[in-house]
């Protein structure tokens, strides 16, 4: 009783004491709530390219060749023969390599939409029900594609959210018609809406996936392009290209030749394997390249990505960027009981005839270091109070105006209020011990 009334007698004193605490909590508070935000966008980044995956994507060869020297020697190099990423390694890697869940082909075309007069350019993705397991994503209306629309190539397709917004927006698209670039697709189902920033999408490759198109495997390859079929137009333009074992130099067979030998002869755009363990992620992705560099004939015509160490990287930047703010913080709070020892230590000179006043009238030593002890406390856990609403005030307006994702814990909070309570107990002890240590005749005396 007596600790309160002495801090309410000074109550401008209590305040300026209690400033270092209030502050040094609220940038706890604000700073770990930047953190789990920056934390959890990872994590929704995680799931956007994939948890456990292993991507494959086409690689076309460039390669550089003196054509003169080897007209003057009279041959030509022999180019080895790949026929690309096809469904044939899907069914390769699935029936061999053991410990996968899952594998999604997926074929991407550059097009553009047509409806009601607006023109827009997308995406048109040729996928298998899995990918939409394989990235987390979900329907917020229609249908998935059954098996028979798989098996027969129909024309059917899923939009995504911006898509609908764009194209549909007064309308249900479920079961209209859409044209993706020379044909007409009907739309039976639209995706939940994905939020991804811009800095996502630069920094990790990651696509606009609200803007893209998605229709059966099958569709692409029976209605749009297989780039696995030889057709006559390639043969002829092959055979234009060369005339025996003869190197035609500077005209523009060569340069057809070239040309043609720079397009993509892939059938698939990318191969997505997932794992069901990720201790197998490095040695499945080791086994699938020795794999495919057998059925490519040796030549290295794709690359093996696996972006969930990529991530994992960027998850232990963001927690080290966490450390790093919790120990500013912590050394507020640390500033913060100083300040409150400081104060306290002044505190006991100026009250040092009360001291002894109160010893003399019979007060233990226990007495005057529990008083000052739990004035300390009192002053770092009000100063907590303050600085945990300034605190989450401070996470919510960086959240709002600075558009960066904040997100306040109770943990948090917790540990804010545990550190300014234990800091008033800690940084209370030496002021406490030297009002205790007054002698009573002395104190009485003092001036």
């Amino acid at each position: 009783m007596i600790a309160i009334e002495a801090v309410i007698a000074n109550r401008v004193r209590s305040i300026l004491t209690a400033l270092g605490i209030i502050f040094g909590v609220a940038a706890v508070i604000a700073m770990l709530a930047i953190g789990n935000g920056a934390q959890q966008e990872i994590l929704d980044q995680i799931k956007l390219v994939g948890v456990n995956n292993i991507l494959i994507k086409p690689v076309i060869e460039q390669k550089e060749e003196n054509l003169e020297e080897q007209a003057q020697e009279g041959k030509k190099e022999k180019v080895k023969f790949s026929p690309g990423l096809t469904l044939a390694d899907r069914e390769s890697i699935s029936e061999i390599i053991p410990g996968i869940q899952t594998i999604s082909p997926e074929i991407l075309l550059e097009t553009y939409i047509i409806k009601n007069g607006i023109r827009r350019s997308a995406k048109l993705v040729g996928v298998e029900p899995s990918y939409f397991d394989v990235f987390n994503f979900n329907l917020s209306e229609g249908a998935m594609f059954n098996e028979t629309q798989l098996d027969n190539g129909e024309p059917v397709c899923i939009i995504g959210k911006s898509i609908k917004a764009k194209f549909f927006p007064s309308e249900n698209p479920i079961g209209k018609n859409i044209k993706c670039g020379p044909h007409w697709l009907k739309v039976i189902g639209v995706l939940d809406e994905r939020l991804i920033s811009q800095s996502s999408i630069s920094k990790l490759g990651i696509r606009d996936y609200n803007m893209d198109v998605y229709t059966p495997l099958k569709t692409i390859l029976i209605r749009y392009r297989n780039r696995a079929m030889l057709t006559e137009e390639m043969i002829q333009k092959s055979n234009r290209g060369s005339m025996g074992n003869v190197i035609i130099i500077g005209g523009s067979s060569d340069e057809e030749a070239n040309e043609e030998a720079s397009k993509n002869h892939h059938q698939l755009d990318r191969l997505v394997i997932q794992v069901e363990n990720t201790a197998l992620l490095n040695p499945t992705a080791e086994i699938v390249s020795r794999m495919l560099e057998r059925k490519h004939y040796q030549v290295v015509d794709y690359e093996i990505e696996i972006p969930e160490l990529l991530l994992k990287q960027q998850q232990r930047t963001n927690d080290i960027f966490n450390y790093v703010l919790g120990a500013i913080a912590g050394i507020s709070l640390i500033v913060g009981g100083i300040g409150i020892m400081n104060i306290m230590l002044a505190s006991v000179l100026e009250r040092i005839k009360e001291i002894g006043l109160r010893l003399s009238l019979g007060a233990k030593k226990s007495d005057i270091i529990n008083q000052f002890m739990f004035e300390a406390v009192m002053i770092s856990i009000s100063g907590g109070f303050i600085g945990i609403l300034l605190g989450i005030v401070m996470a919510f307006s960086v959240s709002k105006f600075a558009d960066i994702p904040t997100i306040v814990t109770f943990s948090s909070i917790l540990i804010s209020f545990g550190v300014a309570a234990t800091i008033g107990l800690i940084f209370g002890i030496a002021p406490a011990r030297k009002a205790a240590s007054q002698d009573p005749i002395t104190s009485l005396r003092y001036e």
